[in-house]
């Protein structure tokens, strides 16, 4: 937009001409324009207030390929500065208290104003996972999922969430204002009201019935859509992110790459990174990234969810209609429901678990990963381990990369899509020592096993120390493969040179906050200094953030190494070459057997009943072809081919190792 020094007062010429275009005002000494202004440019325009206008020249081409002249026709502007190459046609009540800047298209609005100081949905107190306000964060234009699970979950933590908040705070007066903004090159069209909203560049709105109180925080590389019938009051969206087709939105914060359409509805939540929802409905929930949901029945309510699809129906309860909606639940990474799902709050389900059936007991599973949760007849039945195998698990973690939408180069949450994790194998060693633990009390030979309101039945949970074995040994052995790679070896004492760690907090526990997996220890120290003033703004919080998530592999090895010297019984600093080939070998192992384990789990998906339904017309050899044609043959299938190549190249890898391991004297 042009400086303000580049403006004049209207001459008489320009004021005759605007006149003569039916363009009224009260005080034309009021208005401004800049040396280029062309007034024939602006016909049927009431002005008023103190309005400032630029070059007016050029013209807008739409995606049909219509071309119009830019100008402003049949509008009433208020105390607006517009830029130069704008087009603004038929707005039916007024632009009041905005400014908008170059190469902006305005069509056929209501009314786009700002009234009183508007913080444009910074400080926005979202009730998440508890309804009555227990775990409210206060959202602001760059919240990433790992502030926010802080926020929310680490109120034992009073100190530092309240310094926090106190940040947000600042950073929402330091936003707030009694005149709005459209960006440049921005288009917002068929709109009815837009009240006390910052629209950020490249945006694109359509349609929308009711904008109140927010944010767009669109980029030229990642524009945000709006769409027709959407309606959203006290919000936040972020680069990339779509919101269309008559979505409800109240008190949200809708993160970068995020998709909510078909109706879909939602208060009090929270949505990250790549999360989508659809048809359904979502109150007080954290979503973290890559949560979808996609059906018209599925309620999502006061839980926290990452990596996580919802089944048709899936429902949740999160009162006992004796003091209020106070309860909360806890799905970890990657967890899914069936179709028709129900759990009661409060409870956890662990990581990557599949929550099949309905379930009216406060479950906890979060020591027992990678299971099934069935229901039977009313129990709830846990399958330990199951999900290891399970072809579907491997495409999930397979998917998630490829289907990042964010294509802003400022990326604000932080994702490990690592399927195995020191978080994940952590949880393995807990489900295999409590399963070893409830089988030494309860005896080894039982029909069932009870355990925290569920059954485990005797065959599952031999299976599951079984599988779990097979997952940290496929896990450890990755991390020493990865560690002892490219490095030649003539003694033992070359050997445990590099496999001792260099000095990192990777060991103890480690959390994973809503995308971003990290030691429990940096945390608290990341905690510590948001406490002690160090972390003083929220750049700073943010870019620790970033630094966490760039040293994860710097820490692994840290915490495989601690793993492994437990397995082994003694410390890496007596190792010798044939402690590390026994370990490779059980990794090589490991490997083979589960990815044969996931070969044919695939299989079942070309079996002789999948085929069913298929060759509506003809006997069994046209049912073959048929199938065929749709779902192509089972050897070339892509999760299969990539199941087998695995088994090849860490064949080779591991036989590389082995070779070099053999140098040793």
């Amino acid at each position: 937009m042009n400086k303000a020094s580049n403006y004049h007062s209207l001459f008489d010429s320009e004021i005759a001409i605007l006149q003569q275009n039916a363009c009224r005002c009260d005080d034309w000494n009021r208005i401004k324009a800049s040396a280029e202004f062309d007034p024939a440019r602006c016909v049927g325009v009431v002005f008023s207030g103190d309005v400032t206008l630029g070059d007016l020249s050029g013209s807008y081409t739409d995606k049909t390929g219509v071309t119009v002249k830019c100008g402003i026709s049949n509008a009433h502007i208020h105390n607006c500065t517009i830029g130069s190459n704008v087009l603004i046609v038929n707005v039916g009540d007024y632009i009041a208290n905005y400014d908008i800047e170059d190469n902006v298209v305005i069509k056929n609005c209501g009314k786009i104003y700002t009234e009183g100081t508007s913080s444009f949905g910074n400080g926005t107190e979202v009730a998440v996972l508890n309804e009555t306000g227990g775990r409210a964060v206060k959202i602001w234009d760059k919240l990433s999922a790992h502030e926010a699970y802080i926020i929310a979950l680490y109120r034992h933590r009073e100190k530092a969430v309240r310094n926090i908040e106190n940040m947000i705070m600042e950073y929402a007066v330091s936003v707030s204002s009694d005149r709005g903004i459209i960006r440049h090159d921005s288009t917002v069209l068929n709109c009815r009201d837009i009240r006390n909203v910052r629209i950020g560049p490249y945006s694109f709105l359509e349609g929308a019935m009711r904008l109140n109180e927010g944010s767009v925080n669109s980029c030229k590389e990642d524009p945000v859509f709006i769409g027709p019938g959407v309606i959203m009051d006290h919000f936040i969206l972020c680069s990339g992110s779509e919101v269309t087709e008559s979505t409800l939105i109240d008190k949200c914060f809708i993160g970068q790459g995020c998709m909510l359409g078909k109706h879909y509805s939602a208060e009090n939540s929270l949505f990250f990174a790549n999360c989508a929802g659809f048809h359904g409905e979502a109150c007080s929930i954290f979503a973290g990234p890559y949560t979808v949901t996609h059906h018209k029945s599925t309620l999502l309510i006061a839980g926290i969810f990452s990596f996580m699809n919802a089944g048709s129906g899936s429902n949740q309860s999160n009162h006992m209609y004796k003091l209020g909606p106070i309860h909360q639940g806890i799905m970890e990474r990657g967890s899914k429901t069936t179709s028709d799902s129900y759990l009661l709050w409060p409870a956890r389900i662990g990581p990557f678990t599949l929550v099949m059936g309905r379930h009216y007991k406060n479950i906890d599973t979060s020591s027992l990963p990678f299971s099934y949760l069935i229901e039977s007849n009313d129990e709830s039945i846990i399958v330990p381990a199951i999900n290891l195998r399970s072809v579907g698990t491997i495409r999930d973690a397979q998917k998630w990369p490829k289907r990042d939408r964010r294509k802003d180069t400022d990326k604000i949450d932080q994702v490990n899509f690592n399927l195995l994790s020191p978080y994940t194998i952590r949880k393995m060693f807990e489900g295999r020592d409590l399963l070893s633990r409830i089988r030494s009390v309860t005896g080894p030979v039982s029909a069932s096993y009870a355990y925290n309101n569920m059954l485990i039945k005797g065959p599952s949970l031999e299976k599951g120390i079984q599988l779990y074995q097979i997952g940290i040994n496929k896990f450890l052995g990755n991390s020493m493969i990865k560690r002892l790679e490219n490095t030649r070896f003539r003694t033992d004492e070359d050997l445990r040179k590099k496999l001792t760690p260099d000095k990192s907090p990777g060991n103890g526990e480690w959390v994973d906050l809503a995308g971003l997996i990290a030691p429990q220890k940096v945390i608290d120290s990341l905690l510590e200094d948001i406490e002690s003033g160090k972390l003083s703004s929220l750049e700073k919080i943010e870019n620790a953030f970033r630094t966490i998530h760039n040293s994860y592999y710097n820490w692994e090895w840290t915490w495989a190494c601690e793993r492994i010297e437990q397995e082994a019984g003694k410390p890496v600093s007596q190792f010798t070459r044939d402690d590390v080939l026994d370990m490779v070998e059980k990794w090589k192992k490991s490997v083979i057997d589960l990815d044969k384990m996931l070969y044919e789990d695939a299989r079942k998906e070309f079996n002789l009943s999948s085929r069913t339904g298929f060759g509506i017309d003809g006997g069994e050899d046209v049912k073959k072809k048929d199938f065929e044609q749709v779902r192509g043959e089972f050897e070339s299938n892509s999760v299969v081919s990539a199941i087998q190549d695995h088994i090849k190249k860490k064949t080779i890898l591991g036989d590389e190792l082995i070779e070099r391991i053999n140098e040793i004297k």
